[in-house]
């Protein structure tokens, strides 16, 4: 039995070293150097367009990227549309709230590329390289995106359960979430400076503003001004389709006032203001509310690692003529 075990080891290192993992060897900068040589500027002319049409574009095609790549991996599942048979990602109450204009640009851009030749560009590509565009867009740092991935071929909303971010998370729940896409507490912290820029429905913060618990009305650690504020913003009974700033200082701008917001007491959700009240994130958000530079540099190493989490490969993908569908 020993010897049979033995067997087993040494072949088993012998299929890893002869078939390595090539999800993440498969990505590299000039995937479409001989496809597509031109697919960077025609996305980013298409990114630039849809900005100029509408501010909401920039933190909807953020928040698309990091809904689909915590869900199955960055493979667009989030943009198939349900049919009678499937109800699709998009359609879990917790992606109901992602504004339209994220999926448009992708959709456009698809369309922009198919007619310059460039139809084997893949949507998860194609929702990357818009991704950091947008940042861009909105004075954050522009960085290589790595390219290769394929669109996966399951979307269902079951697969959304539990895999997603909530705004009443606290770091544990944070820092599990990201580990099982191989991210750290600094990427984290980094990836939820996101929320510098784009808004949130008054009823995410709901629970913060009134009637927090037994003992305190507001939650202690909002700011009291600024509680104030979110308070007539969003009044009881309030509209559902009301939104607010999630960055209540520079709303439209990619910069580490976030950092800033939240020693102020000013993070919107708890899982913003909590990387403050911990101890353990703290000193990062502290070291990156004085240097922008540093969390420009934090920002894209983690959307990098977070750009290679379940790439799909020719094996487990293809490349979808329609975003919305399965081929």
């Amino acid at each position: 039995m020993a010897r049979f075990s033995l067997v087993i080891v040494v072949a088993l290192c012998i299929t890893i070293s002869v078939f390595p993992d090539t999800t993440t060897a498969q990505l590299r900068n000039d995937f479409y150097k001989s496809s597509c040589p031109n697919v960077e500027q025609i996305v980013t002319k298409v990114v630039k367009d849809k900005v100029k049409q509408t501010f909401v574009t920039i933190p909807a095609t953020l928040r698309l990227f990091f809904h689909d790549c915590f869900v199955n991996g960055c493979d667009a599942s989030v943009l198939i549309q349900s049919t009678p048979n499937n109800k699709a990602e998009k359609d879990h109450p917790d992606n109901v709230s992602l504004a339209g204009d994220g999926f448009d640009v992708v959709v456009k851009a698809k369309k922009a590329l198919v007619a310059k030749g460039c139809s084997k560009v893949s949507c998860a590509d194609i929702l990357t390289l818009a991704t950091r565009d947008v940042v861009v867009e909105a004075g954050g740092p522009k960085y290589t995106v790595e390219l290769g991935r394929f669109d996966g071929l399951v979307s269902t909303a079951a697969s959304v359960n539990g895999n997603l971010p909530g705004p009443n998370d606290n770091v544990n729940k944070l820092n599990a979430l990201f580990a099982k896409n191989k991210l750290t507490q600094e990427d984290m912290i980094a990836l939820s400076a996101a929320h510098t820029v784009g808004f949130a429905h008054c009823s995410k913060v709901a629970n913060r503003i009134r009637n927090f618990n037994s003992t305190h009305f507001v939650d202690p650690t909002l700011n009291k001004d600024y509680a104030k504020q979110l308070q007539a913003a969003c009044p009881k009974n309030v509209d559902p389709r009301i939104a607010i700033n999630i960055d209540p200082e520079t709303p439209r701008k990619f910069d580490n006032i976030y950092f800033k917001n939240l020693q102020q007491g000013k993070g919107t959700f708890t899982s913003d203001q909590v990387l403050f009240t911990d101890g353990r994130s703290r000193p990062t958000v502290n070291a990156w509310a004085k240097d922008n530079a540093a969390f420009n540099t934090a920002f894209v190493k983690a959307m990098t690692k977070l750009g290679r989490v379940g790439v799909k490969t020719s094996r487990n993908g293809n490349i979808r003529r329609d975003c919305g569908a399965f081929n």
